[in-house]
């Protein structure tokens, strides 16, 4: 027993020894290492990805370190482990570093467009107003668009990692492919109204098309914007309907109230009306209106006469032009045809309306009734003269004298 412990048992004592030593300084030295590796301004990002490297690393030097030992010790029971260790050497240096150097690639990438992609979303978003609303607009538009980026971009570095590493191990990737490029196909085709949808979706949203809380008319749909997703936006109209709809049917989007709004309203006048009154009228209701301590903040140039829009049938149309803050052109609006009408009441300027004159056909001459007080000649069937008003019953009908 003396002799075996001399002969093989202290140097597999001492092996187990140094190996257990050379795993501790492993411990101690690769978080620092990769510190040292990774830059100064991304290491609060990475730091998640920093401990996942780490513990890698340890991993790989512990394996190896405990192959080293359990070669040391099989060696000293005169087992000749030199062809085994030419062989997995071979073809760790072969295979296992290019190996390594994938996983260690694939991973580094994917942290780093997970890291980088907010940012420049972030530089490429064009975002409304300023203050914390924009900004937490902003952020939240950021999120989304990075978050569905980084998850397309990392799974196309798996997919690529995956066919480099059975690449690597010798497998044919050749026909997966061709399988690959098929089955692509077969979902392009499958899901293509789902990818136009995410990808008209993506472009809103980077463009800053439209947002949650504006007024917008798409699809032939207006309403209300209460959520916007890559796949989808939904509108709510002024009968409380909701409607979803997909990104890929927006064709052409009216945002009513993106930065500012107008109020462009026509008010009609009769044709007998002074113009230059009239409009000197509607000019100081607008000054007023931009005056006023509840309608004044809502307005950004006061509404004012631009021209002298239309002959109508029955009326000449003035047409009026305000700029307002979103959203609050038609409380504006609603309140300067309230104000014009009350000051055309007090000025006495008319608000014309269609007028409509009903014939019925010519009457017969002879059946005609002469008006006793005017002489005027009336359609047969009146109860009243059209001239003067009197009654006409007496004359519209007459019976004849009864024979005797």
């Amino acid at each position: 027993m003396r002799e075996w412990f001399i002969t093989y048992g202290v140097w597999i004592l001492i092996a187990v020894v140094v190996g257990f030593i050379l795993f501790y300084l492993l411990r101690r030295w690769a978080p620092h290492i990769v510190e040292k590796v990774v830059p100064k301004q991304w290491q609060e990002q990475l730091k998640g990805s920093q401990r996942v490297v780490t513990w890698v690393i340890i991993g790989i030097g512990g394996v190896i370190l405990a192959l080293a030992v359990t070669a040391v010790i099989v060696s000293r029971y005169g087992v000749d482990v030199t062809p085994a260790l030419k062989t997995v050497g071979g073809w760790l240096l072969e295979h296992g570093v290019p190996i390594l150097i994938i996983i260690l690639l694939s991973f580094l990438t994917h942290r780093v467009v997970k890291v980088a992609m907010p940012r420049l979303i972030e530089r490429a978003i064009t975002i409304r107003g300023r203050g914390r609303r924009a900004k937490g607009e902003l952020a939240k538009r950021a999120h989304t668009l990075s978050g569905f980026l980084t998850t397309a971009i990392g799974a196309v570095i798996i997919i690529v990692a995956i066919f480099m590493l059975l690449s690597e191990v010798g497998i044919d990737i050749t026909p997966l492919l061709a399988g690959a490029g098929v089955a692509g196909i077969a979902l392009g085709f499958g899901a293509q109204s789902l990818i136009r949808d995410f990808l008209s979706g993506l472009f809103i949203i980077l463009e800053d098309q439209y947002s949650k809380g504006d007024v917008v008319r798409i699809a032939g749909i207006a309403g209300l914007v209460e959520d916007v997703s890559l796949r989808r936006t939904v509108l709510r109209d002024l009968d409380g309907i909701v409607h979803s709809i997909p990104n890929g049917e927006v064709k052409t989007a009216s945002n009513y109230t993106k930065e500012w709004s107008r109020v462009n309203l026509n008010i009609p006048v009769a044709y007998g009306e002074d113009l230059d009154r009239v409009i000197e009228v509607l000019n100081q209701i607008g000054k007023e209106l931009a005056a006023d301590e509840t309608f004044g903040p809502m307005i950004i140039k006061a509404p004012q006469v631009l021209r002298v829009d239309k002959f109508g049938d029955s009326a000449i149309e003035i047409k009026v032009l305000g700029d307002t803050k979103p959203l609050k052109q038609w409380d504006v609006t609603g309140e300067l045809r309230k104000r014009a009408k009350k000051a055309f009441d007090e000025e006495g300027i008319e608000i014309p309306w269609p007028h409509v004159k009903l014939y019925f056909g010519q009457s017969q001459p002879n059946k005609d009734l002469t008006c006793p007080a005017c002489s005027h000649v009336n359609l047969h069937g009146s109860k009243f003269c059209a001239n003067c008003g009197a009654s006409l019953s007496s004359q519209a009908y007459s019976p004849s004298a009864p024979e005797l």
